[in-house]
């Protein structure tokens, strides 16, 4: 007779209900726990693959206040990462947004997924609820401890941010952000004050102003930079990084209208590389995410059996427009520092090479 649940529960010391739900990955384990026990039941040649069900269906769960894709596309762009991953794995994805006032549960009920995806802010109670109904789950921007995640590496693209402001002399800079509950935000905002630190820079609070958060993100944006040019009294900051392109796109309608120049007086890049950043005027600089693959690696990452991590970070990108560079070709660098960007180089290679042709020429 074959090995059973029953012998590897016996040999881990734990529960068979603990043994199910580490070799289906379902929530509410620590990873050491789960590979503890996908370790014990390898060794007693027991097959997992006979416990877990496949994913037939998807829930892409998302918060209210992200469900306005016109407005704020981001998340509009990793939903079609999720549904091309479902459609390479035939699975059905179904897109479900709820708010705290909703009955989530019952919500679920209804559209009976195999697994869920969450993506961007929910409310902690929210996230108990989903861990609390023992299905695979994936968080997608978003984190919490023990649950598989992706996310973009947020504090690196803070830094990459600032670092580019401050090679361009401009020390003094202001943060728009909006609620650290989210966890995107609060990694911007932790990326935008330890840069000062690296830099050897004072960090200025009075700099760092927060979208209430009653109002919409793009009238929310427009106030915070109002208050922010009327409490410097005439003495704008040198630059702003806003926490999304939204916000720096509102922030820099505000600040033509006052009458300052972009970038001669105040340089602005935001965070995302929305559609209308490239669009704007003048461009916007910005941080460039991957947005198709964060929801696509958290599907594989979601039929995984047992991954090497439970947690990714996805890499980010500075793309530089006229925003913080007037009259100078978009730029895009890795938030690696040791990667160089080829169009840069080359761009700077021809530059040296046309100042030397006219020196030649020169009698």
């Amino acid at each position: 007779m074959g090995t059973t649940i029953r012998d590897v529960a016996r040999a881990a010391s734990v529960s068979i209900g603990t043994v199910s739900r580490a070799l289906k990955n379902q929530p509410g384990l620590s990873d050491a726990t789960r590979q503890r026990i996908v370790e014990v039941a390898r060794s007693l040649g027991y097959d997992p693959a006979q416990l877990r069900p496949r994913i037939r269906r998807l829930t892409f769960l998302l918060h209210r206040q992200h469900n306005n894709f016109a407005a704020s596309p981001f998340f509009s762009h990793v939903l079609h990462g999720v549904e091309d991953a479902c459609r390479e794995h035939a699975i059905a994805p179904a897109l479900l947004t709820a708010g705290p006032a909703d009955d989530l549960v019952q919500q679920l009920r209804v559209h009976a997924p195999d697994a869920i995806a969450v993506a961007g802010f929910v409310e902690p109670e929210t996230l108990a609820a989903l861990v609390a109904l023992e299905r695979p789950l994936v968080l997608i921007d978003l984190w919490a401890p023990g649950l598989r995640s992706v996310n973009i590496d947020n504090a690196a693209g803070a830094a990459l941010a600032m670092r580019h402001l401050f090679d361009l002399g401009r020390t003094r800079v202001a943060f728009i952000g909006g609620s650290l509950a989210h966890f995107s935000i609060a990694q911007r905002a932790f990326g935008y004050r330890r840069a000062f630190f690296e830099a050897g820079l004072l960090f200025d609070p009075s700099l760092e102003v927060t979208i209430d958060g009653g109002l919409d993100p793009d009238t929310g944006a427009a106030l915070a930079m109002r208050r922010l040019l009327d409490a410097t009294h005439g003495a704008p900051p040198e630059a702003v990084f806003a926490y999304n392109d939204a916000a720096a796109l509102a922030a820099m309608r505000v600040c033509i209208a006052r009458g300052l120049r972009v970038p001669e007086d105040i340089a602005i890049i935001g965070f995302d590389d929305i559609p209308g950043a490239a669009h704007a005027s003048p461009p916007l600089s910005t941080i460039a995410v991957d947005k198709e693959a964060l929801g696509r690696r958290g599907v594989e990452l979601l039929l995984e059996e047992t991954p090497a991590a439970t947690e990714l970070c996805l890499p980010v990108q500075l793309v530089a427009r006229a925003s913080t560079l007037p009259a100078t070709p978009t730029t895009t660098t890795n938030a690696n520092p040791a990667l160089t960007d080829i169009r840069t180089a080359a761009t700077v290679a021809e530059s040296v090479h046309r100042r030397f042709d006219d020196a030649m020429r020169k009698p």
